[in-house]
């Protein structure tokens, strides 16, 4: 990112902090073509309100978002892993599901831009998350992290590290409801979420209608089988498929695409 670039960062940051409407609109008039862009691009997250939801994924031109073997680092560019740490740094937390903490071990935290870090949050109706890896592993200066567990693996669960908080989270028939789940975080204080992964914790958020934005980065490479992105209830026709509305920016040799999933 441009000097240019990394000053339209700290100055969309700073509108953020007065969710003024009017300051991002200065922004941009003001900016030069690639700092628009990027003033553009995340002005609606940054501009939210107390309760927002966007979710984030990145695959390649087929849809793929690893291989056979569950390789995906990285699918996308370097450009689309700042985009991603924006993202972070702009909300109250950041939610995976168990298989991607089990899998990766991610940070979640912020570190490729300036910005806070977000609450960690690994939904984890069974209980099943290793405690001994990131995010949950202790340490120096570990960022918040919340667990959420279904009642009755809660009661069941190993004492968790000194920065891990657990909630009960609603296990019903058919599993979680995303929208529980978001009304249990803005309730305990995490009103603007992040759903970062994997690709079946975000496809319940996107099938319950329960995202405000969506976020799609893909890459400019065919790798011809592996994991899917978003699986969604099948539709017989066309016609029932989903068209929201979008946008479209490039971010080095990505393309990602703005999606808008809210009702208005």
């Amino acid at each position: 990112m441009s000097r240019a670039g990394d000053e339209a960062w700290a100055e969309l940051r700073r509108a953020a902090a007065s969710r003024d409407t009017a300051d991002f609109a200065a922004l941009a008039e003001a900016s030069d073509a690639d700092s628009r862009d990027l003033i553009d691009c995340l002005a609606p997250v940054a501009g939210a309100g107390p309760r927002f939801a966007i979710g984030q994924i990145g695959q390649s031109l087929d849809g793929r978002i690893c291989t056979e073997s569950g390789d995906s680092h990285y699918v996308n560019g370097e450009a689309a892993l700042t985009h991603l740490h924006r993202l972070r740094s702009l909300v109250d937390c950041v939610l995976v599901g168990v298989g991607t903490a089990i899998a990766d071990a991610p940070q979640l935290t912020v570190r490729r831009v300036e910005g806070r870090d977000p609450v960690r949050v690994v939904l984890d109706p069974s209980g099943r998350a290793a405690l001994d890896r990131s995010p949950f592993a202790a340490g120096p200066d570990q960022a918040e992290t919340w667990h959420l567990v279904g009642r009755d693996a809660l009661e069941a669960s190993e004492p968790a590290a000194a920065h891990v908080r657990r909630l009960p989270v609603p296990v019903g028939p058919a599993g979680v409801d995303p929208r529980d789940v978001l009304e249990l975080l803005a309730a305990e204080g995490c009103g603007r979420v992040l759903i970062e992964g994997g690709a079946t914790t975000l496809s319940h958020f996107v099938a319950a209608g329960a995202l405000d934005r969506l976020h799609v980065l893909v890459a400019p490479l065919l790798i011809g089988s592996g994991r899917a992105g978003l699986t969604l209830p099948p539709v017989a026709r066309l016609r029932e498929a989903l068209r929201p509305p979008m946008r479209r920016f490039t971010l080095g040799e990505d393309v990602l695409f703005d999606i808008s999933l809210s009702a208005d």
